[in-house]
């Protein structure tokens, strides 16, 4: 399989440059999927234009100049997705990853204090001993006391990944839809259709405009208001 991707093909989600070069860094297996992520060295050079190629990102990278969730990674392929939080230490900045209304990855900087992060929650498992397993959209897993349902979003600390709060997949909360035709699009959840097959169940969302699309595409965001940040992108 090869490494570099020709950047005509690559995913619409990616704000790049696609007739300037034929080749662009291919996303490496990692925590979120490829059409859900983008490479680092996008982020680093294109998204927030810190270096001008990819031999300056790698030297910024290997010095540890740029964390993804309080982390340091080396790695220019690594998989960046939605809601990680990008730290820039020498500027003392931090930005997190969002998707606009036509499902392009951009940058929203945060304000100073202490990061947080929305996970949704792929999976459960109960251990032995009554502890319960999270496991979260980005390969994170999480020892949990309390009562966690599939889809819902926990937000969590950074670097530390402690659950500070929880949001339900239920109706009347704030979602936002991360795949799709209407990737980006920000709504109130009316009502969930429980699918008795194999397909995923439906959701209507009301925002500007009520639409349908399926589970696995909404991402719990907050009650009546985002519980992050969501505007100011750079």
């Amino acid at each position: 399989m090869s490494r570099h991707q020709k950047r005509v093909a690559s995913p619409r989600s990616w704000p790049i440059a696609r007739k300037i070069h034929t080749w662009v860094a291919k996303g490496e297996p990692g925590p979120h999927s490829a059409r859900g992520s983008i490479p680092l060295v996008v982020v680093v050079r294109d998204l927030l234009g810190l270096v001008d190629n990819s031999r300056e990102a790698k030297r910024i990278l290997h010095e540890g100049g740029v964390l993804v969730d309080g982390k340091s990674r080396k790695d220019i392929k690594f998989p960046v997705g939605i809601f990680d939080v990008i730290s820039v230490p020498s500027m003392d900045k931090k930005y997190r990853l969002l998707q606009d209304a036509k499902g392009r990855f951009n940058l929203s900087e945060l304000e100073a204090g202490e990061a947080r992060k929305l996970c949704r929650i792929e999976d459960k498992r109960t251990l032995r001993g009554g502890k319960i397993q999270l496991n979260l959209n980005d390969g994170t897993n999480i020892l949990a006391d309390g009562d966690y349902t599939t889809g819902s979003s926990v937000i969590l600390s950074i670097p530390d990944k402690e659950i500070a709060d929880v949001i339900e997949l239920k109706e009347g909360n704030l979602a936002m839809v991360v795949g799709g035709s209407h990737s980006g699009e920000v709504g109130t959840i009316k009502e969930i259709e429980v699918v008795k097959s194999s397909r995923p169940n439906r959701v209507i969302i009301s925002g500007k405009r009520e639409f349908e699309t399926t589970v696995d595409h909404v991402f719990m965001i907050g009650i009546d208001k985002p519980a992050i940040k969501l505007g100011a992108t750079v």
